[in-house]
């Protein structure tokens, strides 16, 4: 998609341009261009779904481009980038200028799908259960976002499905609201009341301060957590990784979210720490904590002085 995408090797990320202003023949051409690349140069991804059927949708969707709007047919493409079910397989469209968000952060627990967080103007509905958006109830709403979504597995798409449903553009595309609009309305469940709540859209393009899924209390934007207690897992969130010492259970507690070098140490400077810290402590129990780690650099490897590792 020369006008359109930037492909990354390996892990073949594709970004949509923040201005396009494409003709509709344009895109059937970028569609085309997409599907010819994929057969010729990535027929590997063809596992979760068959040459057939990608072509078939290839197909449906150039058909339909003529009578969608800009943002339909960029979801669609991200529904066909999706198909193969592959985490590092993704059309990134969802910063784009034209896709807005609306100013809340949802959660999806074992019991249902939470209000996280949100922007301070809409704190009477934070922590609440999200019942339907639109006319669609919430069930159906996941299941309507799901073929936008990369999700090679069910936690996948428990982690990050929900993301996709505070774009308008996105419930528009998969036919959860009937028409698109600035504002969405959401049937929410609080203190065993139905609230209907109409969310508008962030300004000027705006973002919710979303980190690690999570929305942490700050200026503008709340947190349904009890702000009293702190869990270690939510400590120093600035830093990649850092450890505490539990003294009354003789334990180390450390916590990884990426695969990445903290700018302040890199990981083996970082472990060497960690263990002298423990060797000399006469430690019990270490605790690895990575329930926010989404990845980073395979080629990262811990290396430990000689010292550390003859111990």
């Amino acid at each position: 998609m020369k006008k359109l995408f930037l492909f990354i090797t390996l892990a073949m990320v594709m970004t949509v341009h923040s201005q396009t202003n494409l003709t509709k023949q344009q895109w059937q051409e970028d569609l085309r261009f997409l599907q010819k690349t994929i057969h010729n140069d990535y027929p590997f991804l063809f596992k979760k779904i068959t040459k057939d059927a990608f072509d078939a949708q290839v197909e449906a969707l150039n058909k339909e481009i003529p009578n969608l709007q800009e943002h339909e047919i960029i979801v669609g493409l991200g529904r066909l980038v999706s198909s193969f079910k592959y985490g590092h397989t993704v059309l990134g469209f969802r910063h784009h200028p034209s896709f807005n968000q609306l100013p809340f952060n949802l959660y999806h627990f074992n019991d249902g799908v939470y209000v996280q967080g949100v922007h301070k103007d809409y704190k009477d509905v934070l922590g609440a259960k999200v019942i339907a958006i639109g006319d669609m109830t919430i069930e159906k709403a996941l299941k309507a976002v799901y073929p936008v979504v990369p999700s090679e597995n069910d936690q996948f798409f428990k982690a990050y499905g929900v993301m996709y449903l505070s774009s308008p553009e996105v419930l528009h595309a998969q036919k959860v609201i009937k028409e698109l609009s600035e504002s969405v309305e959401l049937t929410l469940e609080k203190d065993g009341k139905s609230i209907k709540q109409v969310f508008k859209v962030l300004p000027n393009n705006g973002r919710a301060p979303v980190e690690y899924s999570l929305i942490q209390q700050k200026e503008d934007w709340l947190d349904a957590r009890n702000q009293d207690n702190v869990p270690h897992y939510l400590k120093y969130l600035d830093k990649i990784y850092y450890y505490e010492y539990l003294p009354e259970q003789k334990t180390v507690y450390v916590r990884q979210s990426q695969i990445q070098d903290d700018p302040s140490e890199d990981i083996p400077t970082f472990y060497n720490k960690v263990f002298t810290f423990i060797e000399e402590k006469k430690v019990d129990k270490l605790i690895l904590d990575v329930r926010l780690n989404g990845g980073g650099n395979n080629f990262k490897k811990l290396y430990l002085d000689s010292d550390v590792t003859k111990r």
